[in-house]
């Protein structure tokens, strides 16, 4: 990692601004617009795209789409902006997402102080100036009081090293990076590699178009349908005569989203009465059979496999060939949704196509890439296009590439090497004025984002006003209070089945990244009242620096409550 004298290979003065803000998805665009139009401050964004969006920006391989619904997976900051736009469809397409968020950085000036083609190299925390000296890939550097990543949790792509790639002679991508000006798969035998939540969407649409489709799976999911429908005109305007209780109601849920009620144990229905419900969550879509249908599936194994077996006979109606369902049913002993649950359209029924192949790479696993295609133990499998759908380095894959340092020269990757580390999800000690969104230990993943994020944003930027309402130059939060935290978060993780799968959730799908679940699972509505009370008392569990505050060059008898 690059230490503190790299700046000075940088021959240029800084830019000073009040904050600097990475990223120009969800997050990074309503974090400008509350920092800049809100509090008045002087920020700059940096993305490293050429346009905004973040994932969505990033995803656009075909079949890509949210799976919650519009209503919900939207801005709730802007009455009018709720009215303004119409959403064509329940669960809304990557290009009408991105669209929205064009329209949003449009709507309200934002691009003007997003710097696009822009990659964060080092972020180092000035102990004697109580700033960040932020440098960029094309060497221009930043001084900032604030420093906030909104980088997300899913943003640093996951590509597995195999042997001969550089010898294929086809065109390849990861799905994350998909190409912009897209790709034509007409008559093209095309591979692609893994069935998780990308690669349930994307095989149903490459399969209408490619000569033949090879999928190389690697761990069949349990994956449920999406149920999306086209937004008539009369259910738009229903959407928006009711957006205030939607909102509210959304605030008040524990995921930060509308989804169906959920029954207490899964052992208290008789099998009949099971049966029935899960067909119910089932047509409904979406998570309701994850979540919605009973509360102890993820804690009882027992419970957990009454919803396994019900989505494992759903793959055997929907797959003509029983070999191949079998190969797509998770083996007895795989939780049910303990790894992420993929929604899909039309996914099982892609393998009833002629000119699908499904390969098991447990009984015929990949030995290389030749110049023709994919070798496994068994055969050459030809292709002219192959496709890396593998994941991402979750949580903390894209804050570790900006070689962040804190105070007295703390390395994040020092503080993360035993799994990341943080407050609540908005802080990490020894890294005073850097805040995190919807980061590791807060519900994350396990909420609906642009939600989380508003909520995650207002709480930091109602800590900045009150850091500069006291004079104070930085703020950082205590170290007993994140040991705390995390202690908390695992231990409420380890009473859950979770802890017990191997998936992304835990850092398994990276060589010799250490096993910590980083979300915090309890309730949503309850996680945000506690950050919410942190802000009204005060912010009890941090610790502020004055201005001018560390002449004697130790930390603690700089550090004052307020």
């Amino acid at each position: 990692m690059p230490d503190k004298t790299m700046s000075a290979e940088f021959n240029v003065t800084p830019q000073k601004v009040d904050a600097v803000v990475v990223g120009a998805g969800f997050a990074g665009l309503y974090m400008l617009y509350l920092l800049r139009d809100k509090l008045k401050l002087n920020v700059v964004a940096l993305e490293a795209a050429d346009g905004v969006g973040g994932v969505w920006y990033w995803n656009r391989y075909p079949g890509a789409r949210c799976d919650i619904a519009a209503a919900h997976y939207s801005y709730s900051f802007s009455k009018e902006l709720e009215q303004e736009w119409v959403w064509p469809e329940k669960y809304p397409d990557q290009p009408t997402i991105l669209k929205y968020l064009e329209h949003v950085a449009d709507r309200f000036d934002l691009t003007r102080d997003i710097q696009f083609d822009t990659r964060v190299e080092i972020a180092e925390f000035d102990d004697k100036e109580q700033r960040w000296l932020v440098t960029t890939k094309k060497g221009d550097q930043y001084s900032a009081q604030y420093f906030v990543p909104a980088v997300g949790i899913l943003s640093d792509p996951k590509i597995p090293q195999i042997k001969g790639h550089e010898n294929f002679k086809g065109g390849s991508c990861f799905s994350g990076r998909w190409p912009k000006e897209g790709v034509d798969f007409a008559g093209k035998n095309v591979g692609i590699i893994g069935t998780g939540a990308t690669a349930v969407q994307a095989i149903p649409v490459i399969a209408e178009t490619a000569a033949h489709l090879t999928v190389f799976q690697r761990t069949p999911y349990f994956a449920v349908p999406l149920q999306n429908k086209v937004m008539t005109e009369a259910e738009d305007k229903r959407m928006k005569a009711s957006y205030a209780k939607i909102r509210k109601h959304d605030r008040e849920s524990v995921g930060g989203m509308t989804l169906s009620e959920a029954r207490p144990s899964a052992m208290a229905d008789t099998p009949e009465q099971r049966k029935a419900h899960y067909e119910q969550r089932y047509k409904e879509g979406t998570f309701n059979l994850w979540v919605a249908s009973y509360d102890d599936l993820i804690y009882d194994r027992e419970s957990n496999e009454t919803a396994a077996e019900f989505v494992r006979s759903k793959i055997r109606e929907r797959v003509t060939d029983p070999e191949i369902a079998e190969l797509l049913c998770p083996p007895k002993g795989i939780t049910f949704g303990t790894k992420r649950q993929p929604c899909e359209t039309g996914y099982f029924e892609a393998y009833n196509r002629d000119n699908v192949t499904l390969v098991d790479l447990n009984q015929t696993p990949i030995e290389e890439i030749v110049s023709e295609g994919m070798r496994t133990s068994d055969q050459t499998h030809e292709l002219d296009y192959l496709i890396f759908a593998t994941g991402y380095d979750a949580f903390t894959g894209s804050y570790l590439k900006m070689n962040i340092t804190g105070r007295n020269g703390l390395a994040l990757k020092d503080h993360w090497s035993n799994g990341p580390r943080s407050y609540f999800g908005l802080s990490v000690t020894g890294f005073p004025n850097m805040f995190i969104i919807t980061g590791p230990q807060s519900p994350s993943a396990f909420y609906n984002f642009p939600l989380g994020i508003e909520r995650h944003c207002d709480w930091i930027a109602d800590c900045i006003v009150h850091t500069n309402g006291r004079g104070m130059a930085a703020v950082d939060v205590e170290q007993k209070r994140e040991e705390e935290w995390v202690a908390k978060v695992t231990a409420i993780a380890e009473e859950t089945l979770f802890p017990q799968a191997s998936s992304w959730y835990m850092g398994d799908n990276i060589p010799g990244k250490p096993r910590a679940f980083a979300i915090y699972l309890g309730d949503g509505q309850v996680f945000y009242e506690m950050i919410e009370r942190e802000a009204a008392d005060k912010y009890p569990s941090y610790n502020f620096v004055p201005k001018g505050g560390e002449k004697t060059g130790t930390e603690a008898s700089a550090r004052v409550k307020t």
